[in-house]
């Protein structure tokens, strides 16, 4: 397996990177660029503690192949500045441990994104791709349900 020379916009910057071309998205944000808010759990695509967002949508950079982002606009936690459900989700208290949180803040800011009406059922679906241990998912509900009304 060869290196590749590529670059990665992540977080509204361009990074210019050596990867195999095995590496996944995760390991190269977490190792390469310092970025460690998207979390290491299952490595297989189950949990979603490694979601970031990519062209808007929600991916778990853990299924992802660095050289598969190039040319895509990419945001991890880190570059989720104030936005309104990282307020909701600590109003809300919709978070306990914290090792999961910036996986769902990140599905959770796709979501009000992509489906800014969204109903009960929607919100559920959505959140099925997320795996939290340490909580129920109605503080997380109620964190989207909050900033959905104020749109």
């Amino acid at each position: 397996m060869g290196s590749h020379s590529i670059v990665i916009h992540i977080n509204g910057e361009d990074h210019p990177v050596i990867v195999r071309s095995a590496d996944t998205l995760l390991f190269v944000i977490r190792s390469r660029l310092g970025l460690t808010g998207a979390k290491p759990g299952c490595l297989n695509g189950d949990c979603g503690a490694c979601t970031v967002n990519v062209d808007g949508w929600p991916m778990k950079s853990c299924l992802m192949l660095a050289v598969e982002a190039v040319g895509k606009k990419i945001t991890s936690i880190e570059g989720l500045k104030n936005a309104s459900i990282q307020k909701a989700f600590v109003d809300n208290f919709a978070f306990q441990c914290g090792y999961c949180t910036p996986g769902f803040i990140m599905n959770c800011h796709s979501l009000i994104k992509q489906h800014p009406d969204a109903c009960d059922q929607t919100i559920k679906e959505w959140l099925r791709s997320n795996i939290c241990r340490c909580t129920g998912y109605a503080e997380i509900e109620k964190a989207i349900k909050s900033v959905l009304k104020e749109k």
